[in-house]
């Protein structure tokens, strides 16, 4: 796994994602094609050498083969906590606002994501990112710019298909 050291010994990878929504207001999520399938919004690890925004551009064509307009940043997201074993290191997410250029999107990572689907904020699936609830919740009360901590959730059962 790519992540880095902080000054006190912990490990954090460094992500992106976005909260895209369509004309009625529904949020675009992906289910992950493997571990616990949980539900994200679109996005991914930074690479070495690149930017968040540029990170987050690229994940989300990867993802649904559409460009993507970044309009702001939404918050940034200290995921911690031992939810999915004492192991996984902190992760630490930079969620933007964007707008998907044309068209709508369709899988393109079938690897990675099993599934896109839009959700009204109201009534987002299960089994859901901590950072991905928190963030839709920040995103709807039009905050910007927050910087939160938030616990993993305990694992989730895996859903065999």
């Amino acid at each position: 796994m790519d992540y880095s050291t902080l000054s006190n010994g912990s490990k954090v990878t460094s992500a992106v994602a976005a909260v895209i929504e369509d004309a009625a207001g529904r949020v675009l999520l992906c289910r992950q094609a493997g571990g616990h399938q949980l539900w994200g919004l679109p996005g991914g690890k930074i690479r070495a050498e690149e930017s968040p925004v540029h990170a987050v551009i690229r994940d989300i064509r990867e993802e649904t083969g559409m460009e993507t307009e970044i309009v702001e940043l939404i918050g940034m997201y200290q995921l911690t906590g031992d939810g999915c074993g004492a192991a996984t290191p902190d992760l630490f997410v930079h969620v933007f606002r964007g707008r998907l250029d044309g068209g709508g999107p369709a899988l393109n990572a079938p690897g990675r994501i099993s599934r896109l689907s839009w959700h009204s904020p109201d009534m987002l699936p299960e089994p859901l990112t901590a950072t991905t609830r928190t963030a839709i919740a920040d995103a709807a009360a039009a905050r910007t710019g927050v910087i939160r901590e938030l616990q993993r959730d305990a694992e989730p059962e895996v859903v065999e298909a």
